[in-house]
């Protein structure tokens, strides 16, 4: 095994390498076993431990594939076939230790969830390699070596070597390390060489069955490789040609014929490329292919093979074919990828979207890829309508809202009869689900705004400058571009966020929990035949396939912007998930309420109930109230309390309030608490900026509200309180698009961007800058150019205020 660090800088050169005896080989397995899971601590790329382990049930029924990746979680028996580029390092001489190190631990912790591993692996001849040369450099005059000039012992000629000799000095090394890796998993490991003879012969198939079933009993993990050393050229045109028919030419038709020969649930292939690609990857138009279909071969051009091995892509999409029509599942995937090879052994078989999966079923609509890409070019058309058509699809919608409510209605009693029955829904949740004919006129009268304020929207100028003459720069607003939308529970979201894309000019992609299926579907479909009256029906589109969220927010090539609305938990799984998408949102509604000194007693207990009790699952509920040490123990402070215990207000109590209590309620075990229900904390502070540092410490930057008759100490509160919203006697609830007059709101942002707050059309707006010239040229403003900068503002043009 080549180990440069530990030669001489004198013999350190090119071509040089050194073999290390056994107990060497396991020593640095082991190095870096124990120096890839440190990286993993250090990077937080994977913990094993967030992994759950699995107690399902994973056998199955054998015979027919797995229809979708999320069904790969089910998969018992499995074969992971490394790719030469996979196992070989950069250089084609030796191993990729590290990238070994990592493919073994997944392995192994799939290997103690129960299932069944085996691993159809190349390296033989690549660690062969390494060794005869070192071998023929060694044969050669060591005083001859040492004392020629550097430059001869980089052009010390080695011979061509052949093959299946490498193969026979590589293979027993290779083993050797599989072993002493594996060891530190405590998984026992045991070597199958295999040539195409023994398939073909019964008895040899028979024998080769039965070994690999016994090992698999005893939990061990067979290591499969053709015998490189003997075995023969294949037949030319004599491989896969059906399913009992199949050449073992290489290791991908090994591990086709072995997966479906074993009866295994999914054979994992792992290359140096992300998956299949439409055409060669690296050519500017090429696209990953997610799934791949039977007959869907016209549709790809093939590149050339791998820099290393022995079958192409090509190879790898007939082997797979051949394996997923005898009934086992396939993902061909990158496995070495700095970045994910960590991982994309487990991922696969969670079921996310990694590599590409080969499946027989094909769905009935449009992937989610396509769906973006119609999105993108439906939002860029709806873009360059004129306002107005813009507005009549929205006045359109409305409409439809309310002479289609009773369609509506019946869609939505489905989804909220099916919840109950279930019982998987909160009574709270089933509140945001249920749908009412008020609530579909508060929704229609909402549309109606957002139509009437977007006239001048998209393209509206915002700022001139004369550069110099005849030289004109104008920026202008224009559409964000795709939008993915993930809600939860709430259907009448999906009407109000369609509402503020179209009117922005965005595509949109929205995605609805399962429990509003019905009521999503229906509201869809009346939004599509809106924006069918110009023409632009692509433009919003409802994912109705079986993608994950953490799959949809790793399309950064479709989807410029996600806003999910939902749960703390689903906006903060969806802000780690996020791969170079931007997430506009919040993940917390932790909302104070302080009530000062000069609070009016009529005010308080009216805005307190409003802001605690007339929604409290909203995300701008009250959650924390905050009370002025001095108003302890008066009639203002029973007066609230009292209310509270009326409305069945669970109360926590704050550490400095405790304190002041002899009996007093729950000490809060955090004051950064969402509860979300009919609970809240109530906390004591000394002054208005103990009020403020305390809400900057423990809010989450939603909504803070001041209740006070002293105007200088409402106007210190609204100044000094760095939250989205910041209001003065009024309650919480208040923060809300539709409250706002900007009709509706995509969701409310606490992050420091341009939409923070309840986000409507401007929310969803940028900008892009117009330069109009005549023979302009940067050189003409040099010092001796002819040309001035002037830098003059212009006025803008009269904004649309009908």
């Amino acid at each position: 095994m080549l180990c440069r660090a530990a030669l001489s800088p004198l013999v350190r050169s090119p071509g040089w390498c050194f073999v290390l005896p056994p107990h060497a080989i396991a020593a640095i397995s082991r190095f870096y076993i124990l120096r890839h899971n440190q990286r993993l601590r250090n990077e937080s790329i994977r913990y094993w431990s967030n992994i759950p382990f699995i107690t399902m049930p994973l056998s199955r029924a054998h015979g027919k594939s797995f229809a979708h990746r999320s069904e790969l979680k089910h998969a018992k028996r499995i074969v992971v076939k490394l790719g030469s580029a996979v196992v070989t390092r950069g250089d084609e001489c030796g191993l990729a230790l590290g990238r070994l190190a990592s493919i073994v631990e997944q392995v192994s912790m799939l290997q103690n969830q129960g299932r069944e591993m085996m691993i159809v692996t190349s390296g033989a001849v690549a660690f062969g390699k390494q060794r005869l040369r070192h071998e023929i450099l060694l044969s050669q005059s060591v005083r001859q070596a040492l004392h020629s000039g550097q430059s001869q012992l980089k052009d010390m000629a080695i011979p061509v070597l052949e093959a299946r000799a490498c193969a026979a000095a590589g293979q027993s090394g290779l083993m050797a390390l599989y072993e002493a890796m594996f060891t530190q998993y405590s998984i026992c490991a045991a070597q199958i060489l295999v040539t195409n003879l023994d398939f073909h012969d019964e008895q040899k198939r028979r024998n080769l069955n039965g070994t690999l079933h016994e090992l698999l009993r005893m939990n061990i993990v067979p290591i499969i490789n053709t015998n490189d050393a003997v075995v023969p050229p294949p037949e030319p045109n004599s491989d896969l040609q059906g399913v009992n028919v199949i050449s073992v030419k290489d290791n991908d038709s090994l591990a086709a014929r072995l997966a479906v020969e074993m009866k295994t649930d999914l054979l994992i292939v792992l290359s140096d490329v992300e998956g299949l690609f439409d055409s060669p990857p690296g050519s500017d138009d090429a696209k990953l292919i997610d799934i791949f279909y039977p007959g869907d071969q016209q549709s790809v051009t093939f590149g050339t093979k791998s820099r290393v091995g022995m079958g192409g892509m090509e190879a790898k999409v007939k082997a797979a074919l051949w394996t997923l029509q005898g009934g086992t599942s396939v993902v061909i995937a990158n496995g070495t990828h700095p970045k994910i090879s960590g991982h994309v052994i487990t991922d696969i078989v969670e079921g996310k979207k990694v590599g590409t999966f080969f499946s027989e079923v094909k769905p009935a609509g449009p992937t989610v890829e396509q769906q973006g890409e119609m999105s993108r070019a439906g939002g860029r058309t709806l873009a360059a309508l004129q306002p107005e058509q813009r507005a009549e699809i929205i006045y359109r919608l409305a409409d439809l809202l309310t002479d289609q409510r009773e369609e509506i209605l019946l869609a939505n009693k489905k989804d909220l009869e099916e919840a109950e029955n279930k019982g998987r829904l909160a009574l709270p949740l089933l509140k945001r689900l249920s749908l009412s004919t008020s609530k579909l006129n508060s929704l229609a009268i909402g549309l109606r705004q957002i139509a009437a304020s977007s006239q001048d929207s998209v393209g509206r100028i915002i700022r001139r400058t004369r550069i110099a003459k005849d030289l004109e720069l104008e920026q202008v607003t224009v559409p964000i571009g795709v939008l993915l939308v993930i809600f939860e529970s709430r259907p009448d979201c999906l009407p109000q966020v369609s509402a503020l894309a179209i009117a922005s000019g965005n595509g949109l992609l929205l995605k609805g929990g399962k429990e509003a299926a019905y009521s999503n579907q229906i509201l869809h479909h009346l939004t599509q035949e809106a924006l069918s009256i110009h023409g632009v029906k692509d433009a919003v589109q409802l994912v109705n396939t079986r993608e994950e969220v953490e799959d949809l927010c790793r399309l950064d090539k479709l989807i410029d912007l996600i806003i999910p609305r939902g749960s703390s938990q689903l906006v903060r799984n969806i802000q780690k998930a996020a791969k170079g998408i931007p997430v506009m949102g919040h993940s917390e509604g932790i909302c104070h309420v302080y009530v000062d000194t000069d609070a009016s007693v009529e005010k308080v207990t009216r805005i307190i109930r409003d802001s605690k009790c007339e929604y409290p699952a909203a995300c701008n509920a009250l959650e924390t109230l905050l009370i002025h040490r001095d108003l302890l123990r008066t009639p203002l402070f029973d007066q609230i309390i009292d209310m509270l215990r009326v409305e069945q207000v669970k109360i926590h109590a704050g550490p400095k309030f405790a304190s002041y209590l002899t009996f007093s309620p729950s000490e809060v075990k955090s004051l950064r608490t969402e509860y979300g229900d009919l609970e809240c904390c109530i906390e004591v502070v000394d002054s208005v900026q103990e009020a403020v540092e305390h809400i900057h410490k423990y809010g989450s930057s939603h909504t803070d509200v001041i209740i006070t008759e002293n105007e200088t100490t409402a106007e210190f509160f609204l100044q000094h309180v760095d939250s989205a919203c910041v209001f003065w006697n009024a309650s919480t609830r208040f923060s809300d698009g539709y409250r706002f007059g900007l009709g509706a709101e995509v969701g409310i942002s606490t992050s420091r961007i341009h939409a923070r707050g309840p986000v409507g059309i401007e929310g969803l707006l940028t900008t892009k800058w117009l330069l109009r010239g005549d023979n302009h040229v940067v050189s003409d403003f040099s010092e001796h150019g002819s040309m001035k900068y002037l830098h003059e503002s212009l006025p803008l043009p009269q904004r649309n205020t009908n």
